[in-house]
């Protein structure tokens, strides 16, 4: 069985720096980093973690905490997050509370009792959402609001919104759906707002009626499309506030012979894979899911190693994503 001295003599550096890039590896150059890993690769080394943990009294791993595992958005953060992770010599817990506060705290538990050593929260939160997470429990909200209490990587979800709605308006669409999320979602309500500050800027009323609730999920988008079919005066566009949604919406509305763009635009939020592929493709707003992932890593291993954060919070920007489910409003 290959020993930690056979790495370091096969590297052609000290035993201790082969340690300081199994525990520490951000404290080692990318040059020694290489020929470390290099030489655990050849005699296939297995580093005893029970005793480093042991030793540091750390767990070397951190829980994310996902609402939702099935959403094609939330993947791409999580193998941003765990790719982050593994080069720091951390192990990656995935939590799937299902949106539910009591799962939630299973989770949170094995921070608590030592399993885990912090927290990354991919539920949006604000002041005035609830919020488990003890504030002596190192963590990170990596899908944080304007109103994210501690430690956040997040967009300008009202700005991102505003800016499609802005172009909808630009096409001449007067009458705009929204397929909104669970109404007291903080990323729904943020949204929201930016549809609203859209309309009002181009001197157009907010009507209610035209908002069908869904749930961020394909299945809830195509629900709610049936409202706007089912209606006398329908909306000529529609922002739905996730991809999933308004793809769900698209299958409603070509079943019930609503051509898209000709007779009704759809938009969506995220650049999830799908959105490019899906027909006609999909007009969307990108988030930098893997830039946001890796960054959330990096600032919840400062907070545990005890070092300060530069930042508490991170604002990164949008891509405005023009496809083919928008056209200018048909002239009747």
């Amino acid at each position: 069985m290959s020993s930690i001295r056979d790495v370091a003599r096969i590297a052609g550096v000290s035993v201790a720096t082969v340690s300081r890039a199994l525990s520490m590896p951000e404290k080692v150059s990318a040059e020694s980093l290489e020929k470390v890993h290099a030489a655990i690769a050849q005699v296939d080394y297995k580093p005893n973690m029970l005793a480093r943990n042991f030793r540091s009294a750390r767990s070397y791993a951190v829980v994310v905490l996902v609402p939702d595992i099935a959403n094609p958005f939330y993947s791409l953060f999580i193998r941003a997050l765990e790719d982050r992770a593994q080069q720091k010599g951390y192990a990656v817990l995935l939590g799937d509370t299902r949106g539910t506060h009591e799962r939630e705290l299973e989770y949170i538990r094995r921070v608590e009792t030592r399993l885990a050593d912090g927290i990354i929260q991919l539920r949006p939160s604000s002041e005035k959402s609830l919020n488990n997470i003890p504030a002596d429990i190192p963590c990170v909200n990596a899908c944080g609001c304007e109103y994210t209490t501690g430690p956040a990587i997040r967009i300008d979800n009202r700005a991102a919104a505003k800016t499609m709605v802005d172009y909808l308006i630009s096409l001449g669409h007067k009458r705009i759906g929204v397929i909104s999320g669970l109404k007291d979602n903080p990323h729904t309500v943020d949204r929201l707002e930016g549809y609203k500050d859209a309309l009002r800027s181009a001197g157009i009323e907010f009507d209610r009626d035209l908002i069908a609730e869904g749930d961020f999920t394909m299945w809830s988008g195509l629900n709610a499309a049936f409202q706007f079919c089912n209606m006398k005066n329908r909306p000529t566009a529609v922002f739905s506030m996730n991809d999933e949604m308004a793809i769900g919406a698209m299958q409603t509305l070509k079943a019930q012979g609503i051509r898209i763009p000709e007779d009704m635009s759809i938009t969506g939020f995220d650049d999830i894979a799908y959105a490019k592929y899906c027909d006609p493709s999909l007009t969307t707003i990108s988030q930098p899911a893997e830039e946001m992932g890796k960054m959330a890593m990096d600032m919840l291993l400062r907070i545990i190693e005890g070092e300060p954060l530069s930042q508490t919070e991170c604002v990164l920007p949008t891509e405005f994503i023009i496809r083919k489910s928008t056209a200018p409003v048909k002239i009747s």
